[in-house]
């Protein structure tokens, strides 16, 4: 949506790699790892020489914790909970390769959130909606009327830094 948006064509292609298997010391390293083994899987399967190859990730941060897709409807509550009231940073990281040009880039979006009313909390859990999200929401959906206050692009938070990557595709 966010390529589509900035009027990028692309071809979208799943890749095979086993983020569970990585050992990280910070949001930031662990997303460059799970954004670099993407990024080699990718190589690996698809190679560079006929188009441009983009690969990004995402992850999620709150109190100093790494906020992963939850497993199951106790996990996303905690996950939200830690949330809720206090600053979450969605940190992205890209790497994007041409025949020019080989960018990485990692930026993050912070967050503060309100407190998040319990009724409507047990409401979006009830709903499933949680289910495959780092951090248990998004931030278009759930967490949007608890946005106090927002640093950072929005795209980076979706998933891509559309703005930083944009100037870089007319070379």
């Amino acid at each position: 949506m966010l390529l589509e948006q900035a009027g990028v064509e692309f071809l979208q292609s799943p890749v095979d790699f086993n983020e569970e298997k990585i050992i990280a010391t910070s949001p930031k390293n662990f997303v460059y790892q799970a954004t670099k083994g993407k990024f080699e899987a990718a190589m690996k399967e698809y190679g560079c020489d006929d188009m441009p190859l983009l690969v990004a990730d995402t992850v999620v941060t709150s109190q100093n914790q790494i906020l992963r897709k939850a497993r199951c409807v106790g996990d996303a509550r905690n996950i939200l909970m830690t949330q809720s009231g206090h600053v979450t940073s969605i940190v992205t990281c890209m790497i994007y390769k041409s025949a020019m040009l080989e960018l990485v880039d990692i930026s993050s979006t912070d967050y503060l959130f309100d407190d998040f009313d319990m009724d409507d909390l047990e409401r979006y859990l009830d709903s499933g909606e949680w289910r495959g999200k780092a951090g248990a929401c998004m931030v278009e959906g759930f967490c949007k009327s608890y946005i106090k206050e927002v640093h950072g692009f929005e795209s980076c938070a979706m998933g891509l830094s559309v703005e930083v990557l944009k100037p870089y595709l007319k070379l």
